[in-house]
């Protein structure tokens, strides 16, 4: 199929961030595009060919705008499965599928796909609602302290909190959770596998993330991370297994503790461009947003090794401001060596909500990492 300059159609589910910047590759590539979200002001709205308003829970949003696509693919996970499931019989493509989304939805069906296929995660326990836990507690099977995952629609941080005492219970949802062992790990780690539709693989390099104590958040991630080469091949072999298990297509980020024995631990995946490949734009032969088109069209895979080290800077809304958003000192970090803003085109800031990230590229890692903190305390996200 000819893709570019043609009558070809690629539908993106979620316009956000992440699908602003993949439209940055089919705009390059000029290939057609539609985008459905929610928000009438989604950052993908200006940059798409046609951009539809609409609920990407409900069945039938879903299904119409799915048929208007030869390829459809996502930029975030709520997605109505149903809808996608319906489309594949009907012959559109549907990448990552329906499949794998409905595993990777639900928090408590992917750790069971983990051990189901022999993959390293943390000791787990599923609750259909909360107050189960209570009753764990009382007969000793769950002790403090634990981390709590909400089944199902977390994001950013959103839906999982270490609980140490029973105070730390109040205000959870209600509703199917998991808990999991405290893992004493001594860093955690991400790789982002590409595999394309006719099964070929590619890896990024092992990076590391830092994680904002408060907001649960990655503040920083670096590439390559301070690991060791054997480390770091056991990543890899790790995110490689898991995406064969999986059998997705387009990228999978697989976020990994390691801990303090050496052992590395899946902690969960993402079947799409995701955070800890920001980096890529400046810093890889291949961004990881061409390399998710490249996957998904079934074109050959670019080259997914870096050219220079860098690190990543998340730009979060400041803890005491709402409202109309104002970037403030920015002019401050552009004089600075090798650093690149991202600014995501959100016109309301909230406290910790994604605003942009700042990537900073060198030759040297811990120069970057210097630049980077500098960063962090120049620029502030605040309102008007």
């Amino acid at each position: 199929m000819n893709y570019f300059s043609s009558q070809f159609k690629l539908g993106i589910l979620g316009g956000g961030q992440l699908g602003k910047m993949l439209l940055a590759e089919t705009r390059k590539y000029d290939i057609y595009t539609l985008v459905l979200d929610p928000s009438n002001e989604a950052p993908c709205k200006l940059s798409c060919n046609e951009f539809f308003q609409g609920d990407l829970m409900d069945y039938d949003t879903v299904y119409n705008f799915g048929k208007r696509a030869d390829v459809v693919t996502i930029e975030i996970e709520n997605i109505n499965v149903d809808a996608l499931e319906s489309l594949e019989k009907e012959g559109v493509k549907v990448y990552p599928s329906s499949n794998t989304l409905r595993i990777i939805q639900n928090k408590s069906t992917q750790k069971l796909f983990y051990v189901d296929h022999n993959i390293p995660t943390a000791d787990f326990s599923r609750f259909a609602y909360k107050d189960e836990i209570f009753t764990a507690i009382e007969n000793e099977s769950l002790s403090f302290p634990f981390v709590w995952k909400s089944a199902q629609f977390g994001y950013d941080g959103n839906g999982v909190k270490i609980v140490k005492t029973y105070s730390d219970l109040d205000g959870l949802s209600p509703d199917a959770c998991i808990t999991e062992t405290l893992i004493p790990f001594e860093t955690e780690l991400a790789v982002i596998v590409a595999r394309s539709v006719s099964g070929k693989v590619s890896t990024y390099p092992v990076v590391e993330m830092e994680f904002h104590p408060e907001a649960n958040q990655v503040e920083y991630v670096l590439c390559p991370a301070r690991i060791n080469s054997e480390i770091a091949k056991k990543a890899q072999l790790i995110a490689l297994r898991t995406s064969a298990s999986f059998n997705h297509v387009g990228l999978l980020a697989v976020e990994m503790f390691l801990t303090k024995s050496g052992d590395i631990l899946v902690n969960e995946v993402a079947p799409r461009p995701h955070n800890s490949g920001h980096f890529s734009i400046e810093a890889s032969y291949t961004s990881q947003y061409e390399q998710h088109l490249r996957a998904i069209l079934d074109l050959p895979l670019g080259n997914s090794e870096s050219k220079q080290s860098a690190v990543m800077v998340n730009l979060v809304g400041a803890e005491d401001y709402k409202g109309k958003v104002v970037y403030k000192n920015i002019e401050s970090i552009l004089a600075l060596d090798g650093v690149t803003p991202h600014i995501y085109g959100k016109r309301e800031t909230r406290p910790f909500r994604k605003m942009g990230h700042v990537t900073i590229v060198n030759s040297d890692l811990s120069r970057a990492r210097v630049i980077a903190e500098k960063v962090k305390k120049t620029i502030e996200v605040i309102s008007e």
